[in-house]
């Protein structure tokens, strides 16, 4: 089902999204476009294309290169915002695990460069995209903001993601209390939806991708580990909210469903509603990952923290996402996106 629009507003913002240009970043543009917003966007490309905001032609500024070195080159006006909404970030577990220096660089170095700008440019309310990997493994099965984060040994280079995402919430805290930005965390989780792709380890892209070409579904392990997906739709459009609520500064909040599904369960989904010849193929995890890894058996925000700030309810159920992702896939737009 389609969600309802925002509405224009009556005095327009100016609104800087880093990583504007991958999956979630350039939906968020998309709704911030339709509030009648002036956008600058900020993406190096490593994951995200410039063919994501296509669509809005010149209506969306765009400045491609390192985050750092784009933020160097604005001054006066320029960098005055009246929002600072960070994304950018290395993503997926498969980019992680292959290039684990470039990925705590990004996630750690250029947070604190957004940060130290939004400071230093009238310190407007600024939102930094976390993740739930700051969870690490911590035994339980629905996690709340205030539960401890258990991470595995630094021998094991998936738990570099998490400790790079919690240094990222360490430092947004400090910025707020030390200096006063007004500054709100959000930990992702499994957010799915058209323009993202399963080139780094995501499973709804590659599931359904497998589907529309008769392929197997790789399952890995016995397919019982249980994950909640949540469309990148309903995800942006809570997000300006929770930056117009003051209440919410200086809080890190889950965002995603609370509505969990095993991962077997899910490629049996995608192959109903795709009505694919598809069969589902078992994984071990020592064949499609190396040595070590290990996953969590059970994934599922506790929403209460979010829910008391804001209205946040899905107008998207996963077979609706699972749809569209299948149409962008089939409309060959992903094509001249590369890997992101």
């Amino acid at each position: 089902m389609a969600s309802k629009p925002p509405v224009p507003q009556a005095h327009p913002k100016k609104v800087l999204i880093t990583g504007g240009a991958g999956f979630i970043g350039s939906h968020l543009v998309d709704h911030h476009v339709l509030m009648g917003d002036e956008i600058l966007v900020i993406d190096n490309c490593s994951t995200g294309t410039a063919s994501n905001l296509a669509h809005h032609g010149e209506r969306v500024g765009f400045a491609e290169g390192n985050l750092s070195d784009v933020l160097n080159s604005l001054s006066g006006d320029d960098a005055r915002f009246d929002q600072i909404y960070h994304l950018a970030a290395a993503v997926g577990v498969d980019l992680v695990l292959k290039d684990p220096i470039g990925s705590i660089r990004t996630n750690f170095i250029e947070t604190d460069a957004m940060l130290d700008f939004a400071l230093k440019h009238g310190s407007p309310p600024t939102f930094i995209a976390s993740s739930s990997e700051v969870y690490g493994k911590p035994g339980i099965s629905v996690f709340s903001e205030e539960d401890d984060s258990i991470y595995g040994p630094t021998s094991i280079k998936r738990w570099s993601y998490a400790h790079t995402k919690a240094i990222d919430e360490y430092l947004a805290m400090a910025y707020g209390e030390q200096h006063g930005l007004p500054v709100v965390v959000a930990r992702f989780f499994n957010t799915v939806g058209p323009r993202q792709l399963g080139s780094y380890g995501m499973v709804l892209p590659r599931f359904v991708q497998s589907a529309l070409d008769g392929e197997p579904l790789r399952v890995f392990g016995d397919g019982k580990q249980s994950r909640c997906f949540c469309d990148v739709r309903d995800v942006v459009g809570v997000l300006p909210r929770l930056l117009a609520c003051p209440e919410a500064y200086g809080k890190v909040m889950n965002v995603g469903s609370d509505i969990s599904i095993s991962i077997i369960e899910l490629a049996e989904l995608v192959i109903k509603e795709l009505g694919s010849s598809s069969t589902i193929e078992r994984v071990e995890y020592s064949e499609a990952y190396p040595s070590g890894f290990e996953d969590l058996r059970h994934r599922k925000p506790d929403l209460t923290r979010l829910r008391s700030f804001v209205e946040f309810e899905y107008d998207y159920v996963l077979s609706d996402t699972i749809r569209d992702v299948a149409a962008f896939e089939e409309s060959g737009s992903h094509i001249a996106e590369g890997a992101s």
